[in-house]
C-alpha cells in the first residue's frame, strides 16, 4: 500500500515540475516578445548615470550601462524621443492593418530617411507612443537593430 502511495505522490512530483517548466518558459518567451519591441535613446539625448553626470548619447556606448541603450529596445526611462515624426502621433493605438496606403507612405518615409543608428530608438519611441508598424517595415527595423548589434559584438 505505501509503495503505491509513493509511486502517486513521485507521479504528481514529475507532473507539477513539467508545468512549472513549461509555465516558467512560456513566461520568458512572452517577455522577450514584449521587451523586444522597446525602443532607444535619440542620438542626441542625454543619458544620466547613478553619479547625475550628464553624457551625451552618440552612436558609441559610453561603458556606464550594462548594456548599451544605443542599439537597446529596452526602454529604461519613459521619456519620448522624437524623430522629427510628429505626424505618426495620428496613427495611435491603430493597427497597422488599418492604415491608408498614404498613412502607410509616410510611416515608410520616416523609416527609410532615418539613420540606421536611429533605428533602434526610434522603435521604443514608436513603442511608447502606442504606434504600430506594417509587419514589412518592422521586420526591416528589427533587422537592422540585429545587425548594428552583431557588428558591435
Amino acid at each position: 500500500m505505501s509503495t503505491i502511495v509513493l509511486i502517486i505522490v513521485f507521479v504528481f512530483l514529475c507532473l507539477f515540475i513539467v508545468i512549472a517548466t513549461e509555465v516558467r518558459a512560456r513566461r520568458r518567451s512572452s517577455l522577450s516578445q514584449h521587451n523586444s519591441l522597446k525602443s532607444s535613446n535619440a542620438q542626441y539625448e542625454e543619458v544620466t548615470d547613478s553619479s547625475d553626470a550628464p553624457i551625451p548619447a552618440d552612436t558609441t556606448c559610453c561603458g556606464r550601462h550594462a548594456v548599451c541603450e544605443n542599439s537597446s529596445l529596452l526602454s529604461s526611462k519613459p521619456d519620448i524621443v522624437y524623430y522629427d515624426d510628429e505626424e505618426l502621433d495620428a496613427l495611435k493605438g491603430r493597427s497597422a492593418d488599418s492604415f491608408t496606403e498614404e498613412e502607410r507612405e509616410r510611416v515608410e518615409e520616416v523609416f527609410r530617411t532615418m539613420a540606421e543608428a536611429d533605428v533602434a530608438g526610434w522603435l521604443r519611441s514608436l513603442q511608447l507612443r502606442d504606434i504600430t508598424l506594417p509587419s514589412d517595415i518592422l521586420e526591416e527595423a528589427l533587422l537592422i537593430v540585429a545587425d548594428r548589434r552583431n557588428a558591435k559584438a
